[in-house]
């Protein structure tokens, strides 16, 4: 007799008391910035904690109509690092008499807005497979913006265009947009890319033919790199296809002809290009007397950051009790070495333990979604975060050079806190449809398996490890 599958449970109310101890963490930390710097309880931080409350559980209350199945882990991580991040942009504020904090906080409403609108207008994450190549088009845009009269360059970076009187950064939209590309892509020439071309001893290389993705996404990033002067994105948007693409063909012949392609333009850019010389130099020789003065490209920032790492020690110095503002954009790009010296390496530690589990809840959803378009999206968006945050604490830790790209949630920034919420969402859409129960009375290994709307002329059934499909 075939078992029947036990229901799945919402687990809303779980991801409720997940929720209050998040906004403990995050409120919690304001109130001690507060507490230090004698200004405790004052408006700053009844507005701050008061908004971040009405935003997460506005959130909460919208997935429990919309994605009542979803992940109940995902919101109270995010949820903990926007608010640690907003309490140590305020209390950079204090040190430097400036108002990042009421920005940030400003874009944290508008990132919690337009997450809550993808819940509402994407019912289903499979509809984005439709927009495979449009996304691709959409992509291109987003990246070319930067290089029009609209674009900015801001400490030799030109990332950025400029709107309405402010700096938006087209790239962290388009690192979507390319997840959605690849995964619609991969999902529909999957079997295309597997067909054996030639082995080189234990390795089996593609087609030469099949190869044109890697080398567009490739050019991308090399584009990236030369034309916007961008190592993180550049990074960002290779590491991005490479990963989707070994989880499409789990080759990987494939991961080291990505990796030959990166080390080659990367060979080319240092001796071609002096700003990216500039970047290797004053990494590899960070405490030199003359790389740490130099200008423009000297080591002066990670310098500072590592001292201020050294300084916090195990325990830290205490919220409100270090000088974190001594480092050059501590806010934005040196975030992890403001919180390292305030919180410690054990605070740290339990700060990237919450990415961890934000990156290792991403990829559970992958597993249990039924389609491979929501598999590749989910792991690539997923990857994206992990990504993203290896390449900030490597180069704060001078494990790799120090590029351009923000700390996901915490770091001031706009654009990126709004491209990570809407990331956020899409993941809850997939996990949804991974956890929400079949809507038939089937037994569990007669269960319909899933196709994206319209990819399907018939039915198909898992019956054990078998398929079988009928008209």
């Amino acid at each position: 007799m075939s078992e029947i599958a036990a229901p799945a449970k919402p687990r809303r109310n779980i991801e409720a008391v997940l929720l209050l101890l998040a906004l403990a963490v995050g409120v919690g930390a304001n109130m001690l910035v507060g507490l230090d710097e004698d200004r405790a309880f004052d408006s700053d931080f009844w507005i701050q904690g008061g908004t971040l409350v009405g935003l997460v559980l506005a959130f909460h209350f919208v997935l429990r109509f919309r994605a009542k199945y979803a992940d109940p882990v995902i919101l109270p991580l995010v949820t903990a690092l926007n608010g640690i991040g907003l309490a140590m942009i305020h209390r950079l504020d204090i040190a430097e008499g400036s108002d990042a904090a009421d920005r940030q906080l400003l874009w944290s409403t508008v990132a919690v807005a337009a997450a809550i609108g993808v819940l509402f207008l994407i019912k289903d994450h499979r509809i984005l497979r439709r927009y495979t190549y449009i996304s691709l088009i959409v992509s291109a845009v987003l990246l070319l913006l930067p290089l029009t009269p609209l674009g900015l360059t801001i400490n030799g970076a030109r990332i950025w265009i400029s709107v309405g009187g402010g700096t938006f950064q087209p790239g962290e939209i388009a690192k979507i947009t390319l997840a959605i590309f690849f995964a619609g892509y991969l999902s529909a020439n999957r079997d295309l890319i597997l067909l054996a071309g030639r082995k080189v001893g234990p390795l089996q290389l593609p087609r030469f033919k099949d190869m044109g993705p890697m080398m567009a996404a490739w050019a991308v990033s090399i584009g990236v790199l030369v034309f916007q002067r961008d190592l993180g994105s550049s990074i960002l948007f290779f590491g991005l296809f490479m990963a989707m693409i070994y989880v499409a063909t789990s080759r990987v012949s494939w991961v080291l002809i990505g990796l030959a392609l990166i080390g080659a333009g990367g060979l080319v850019a240092v001796q071609l290009f002096s700003h990216v010389a500039l970047r290797i130099d004053s990494w590899l020789n960070a405490f030199d007397p003359e790389v740490i003065d130099r200008v423009p490209g000297g080591s002066f920032q990670v310098v500072n950051g590592l001292f201020g790492l050294a300084s916090g020690g195990m325990t830290g110095t205490g919220l409100g009790q270090g000088r974190p503002d001594l480092v050059t954009y501590a806010n934005s790009d040196m975030i992890i070495a403001a919180l390292g010296e305030e919180l410690g390496l054990i605070g740290l530690f339990a700060i990237v333990l919450m990415y961890v589990l934000l990156v290792s809840r991403g990829f559970r959803a992958a597993l249990g979604t039924r389609d491979g378009f929501g598999k590749l999206l989910a792991c690539g968006l997923s990857f994206t975060i992990a990504l993203q945050c290896f390449v900030v604490i490597g180069g704060v830790t001078r494990l790799i050079p120090l590029t351009g790209l923000t700390t996901p949630f915490m770091s001031a920034g706009g654009s990126s806190l709004l491209a990570n919420w809407i990331i956020v969402a899409l993941l809850l859409l997939i996990s949804d449809a991974a956890r929400r129960p079949a809507a038939t009375g089937l037994p569990v290994n007669m269960q319909p398996a899933l196709a994206a709307p319209g990819e399907a002329t018939g039915k198909t059934y898992r019956k054990g490890r078998n398929e079988v499909t009928g008209a």
